[in-house]
């Protein structure tokens, strides 16, 4: 059986859409936030204080790593930045863990074997 028929194909790939979506979906999120911050929005306005509540316990464990930065008025968030890399980097590896249990033929493995040999 090939990779391209094997039963474990379709749900890995579900499984790394649905990954990559909550992934973007709190990107978006924080990108939000931190023009929000940037802009020096309101934050009794509606949108801004759900989007800061809603934001918030993704951006806490970051909050002590930097400072905020305050430029004319402009709030720079860098724990918002710090939060979006850290999600994006632990989605890639949630993806790249699932995709360690795709099937692959004996010649693809052989293939990627050599290839990491040869990068080494």
């Amino acid at each position: 059986m090939d990779a391209y028929h094997s039963p474990t194909t379709k749900p890995l790939f579900r499984a790394t859409q649905v990954v990559w979506y909550l992934c973007d979906l709190l990107e978006i999120i924080l990108i939000f936030r931190f023009f929000l911050r940037f802009a020096g929005a309101n934050p009794d306005a509606g949108f801004t204080s759900f989007v800061y509540s809603i934001s918030w316990p993704f951006v806490e464990p970051f909050f002590a790593v930097f400072r905020t930065t305050v430029v004319a008025g402009s709030v720079v968030e860098w724990t918002t930045v710090l939060a979006m890399i850290v999600y994006s980097v632990i989605a890639w590896g949630i993806v790249s863990l699932l995709l360690m249990g795709k099937t692959v033929s004996t010649p693809e493995a052989a293939a990627a074997l050599e290839d990491q040999n040869q990068t080494k």
